[in-house]
C-alpha cells in the first residue's frame, strides 16, 4: 500500500503541488473520490475548492471497462475500442444517455445550480484520487479547457503511466506521486479504498467554504 486513504494521498499531493501556492489556483475535484484528496490539496494551498462531475462509458457486459466518459460538455469515446468489440450505434446513446442523467443528478445535488466560477486567466489544479484508462480525465479536461483557464494542470497521487502521459495531449501538466509497475488497480494504493458518499462529498465542499470565508474575514492567510 502507498497511501492509508484518500486523506493521506491528498496531503502529500499538497505538499508535491506547493510550487502552485503563489499562483492563487482553483482546485477542482472529480467526484466523487476525487473530491476528498482535493480537498486536502486544497487546504495545503489556502486555495478555494469546487467539483466536476465525470461518468465512465462502461463496455456492455462489463460496466468497469471503460470504452468512454462524459463531463459537463464533453464526450470522449476511446474509438478503436469501440470499433474492435463491435459496440452499437444504440449502446453508446443508451449508455451515455444513462451516465448523462446521473451526471447531472450529482451535479445538481454537489453545485446546486451554481456554476463553476469564471476560469480565465486562473491556474487549474483537477485533482482525483488515481488514474487508470484516463477517459474520465480526458473528458474533465475537455469540459475545463473549453472555460478558458490560462494553466491547467492534472494531479493524482497514483497513475498508470501510459495514461498519464496522454493526458499530456489536453493538460498543460500532469502530475503524479506513484507509477505502480505492474499497474493492477488504483485501489491497491490505498488502505482504505472505500466508496465516497454524496454526503462525504458535500462535507468536503461545505468545509472549504467555510474555510474560505474564514480566511476571507481575516483579511486573508496569516
Amino acid at each position: 500500500m502507498l497511501f492509508t486513504d484518500r486523506h493521506d494521498a491528498g496531503r502529500r499531493l499538497g505538499q508535491t503541488l506547493a510550487r502552485f501556492r503563489d499562483s492563487n489556483p482553483l482546485v477542482i475535484g472529480l467526484a466523487r473520490g476525487g473530491v476528498v484528496v482535493a480537498a486536502e490539496v486544497a487546504r495545503a494551498l489556502d486555495a478555494p475548492l469546487d467539483v466536476l462531475v465525470a461518468r465512465k462509458i462502461g463496455a456492455p457486459g462489463h460496466p468497469e471497462f471503460g470504452i468512454g466518459a462524459i463531463a459537463p460538455g464533453a464526450t470522449v469515446l476511446n474509438t478503436s475500442v469501440v470499433n474492435r468489440l463491435g459496440i452499437a450505434d444504440a449502446y453508446l446513446d443508451f449508455a451515455i444517455a444513462r451516465e448523462t442523467r446521473e451526471m447531472e443528478r450529482r451535479e445538481s445535488l454537489y453545485r446546486q445550480g451554481r456554476p463553476l466560477p469564471p476560469l480565465q486567466g486562473k491556474t487549474v489544479l483537477l485533482v482525483d484520487d488515481g488514474l487508470a484508462t484516463g477517459a474520465t480525465a480526458q473528458a474533465a479536461l475537455d469540459a475545463v479547457r473549453h472555460l478558458g483557464p490560462e494553466r491547467l494542470v492534472f494531479a493524482s497521487p497514483v497513475c498508470e503511466r501510459d495514461s498519464a502521459e496522454a493526458l499530456l495531449a489536453k493538460a498543460d501538466e500532469v502530475i503524479c506521486l506513484a507509477y505502480p509497475r505492474p499497474f493492477r488497480a488504483v485501489g491497491l494504493a490505498y488502505e482504505d479504498f472505500a466508496p465516497t458518499s454524496d454526503a462525504e462529498v458535500l462535507e468536503c465542499l461545505a468545509q472549504s467554504k467555510d474555510s474560505q470565508a474564514a480566511v476571507a474575514g481575516t483579511g486573508g492567510p496569516a
